[in-house]
């Protein structure tokens, strides 16, 4: 069994840290994560520049790049043989409904999931580590049970785990993404030079909370465990835009 490791928040980041030791004895762990935090960076590749790797102190690998990068150049360039399994995490925060489509975590596995491979998010629902081991003991838990009765073909698999102790978290749910409310707005300030800067503004509140949701689950103290898939087509407009677009060129 050889489990590729990577994240969002970067090599030095305690999830990852945490996940990876939560994960020993289960076979050959090799951890490539970015050298810096990039959070948010969705699936985003670097194509302006080279990418650099270096091997850090305990081993793991870290790529001046993005978490795509890192999961790209482990299975294109670094590794002698394809991973049976890709985990990513854990994250600092939680990465629920709209947040799938930002986060550099969800990213990371999905890049092993476009490869072949089933991959695993996992995300902590608080930032600041508040009981991050158990959260690991959960991803664990997750690992054996997919090694102990693996799923069918390439599946993706977005894990988010309350700030809970392991015996107080209620039963895992499988769930459907839940969906937010806009983000709040931008935050302007004034650099030393005067100029007018802007942060991006805080994640809105939760809008599809309902039963059945990763919102609903997490608030209620159980870990939520959403299958994805990357079909982005909408298939109910295929006709419709069929009629609209069926004339365009048509006389050429």
């Amino acid at each position: 069994m050889h489990i590729l490791v990577s994240n969002d928040d970067g090599y030095t980041a305690t999830g990852l840290e945490a996940l990876v030791q939560a994960l020993q004895g289960l076979g050959e762990l090799t951890v490539v994560a970015p050298e810096v935090n990039h959070s948010g960076a969705s699936n985003s590749l670097t194509l302006n520049r080279p990418l650099s790797l270096r091997q850090s102190a305990n081993g793991f690998y870290c790529v001046n790049g993005t978490p795509t990068d890192c999961v790209h150049v482990a299975l294109t360039g670094l590794l002698d043989r394809r991973p049976d399994l890709i985990v990513s995490g854990i994250n600092n925060g939680a990465n629920m409904g709209d947040d799938t489509l930002y986060s550099g975590t969800v990213a990371a596995a999905t890049e092993g999931y476009l490869f072949g491979i089933p991959s695993i998010a996992f995300s902590l629902e608080k930032k600041g580590w508040a009981h991050i081991e158990d959260a690991a003991r959960i991803a664990r838990d997750v690992v054996d049970r997919h090694l102990a009765q693996p799923l069918q073909g390439a599946v993706l698999l977005n894990v988010n785990i309350p700030n809970l102790p392991y015996e107080a978290m209620a039963p895992a749910q499988v769930t459907r993404l839940g969906k937010r409310h806009p983000s709040e707005p931008v935050v302007r300030s004034t650099t030393p030079y005067g100029d007018t800067v802007y942060w991006i503004g805080a994640m809105g509140a939760a809008l599809d909370a309902e039963p059945g949701t990763d919102f609903h689950a997490v608030q209620h103290g159980g870990v939520s465990i959403t299958p994805l898939r990357l079909d982005l087509t909408d298939h109910a407009q295929l006709d419709v835009i069929g009629r609209w677009a069926g004339p365009l060129c048509a006389n050429r």
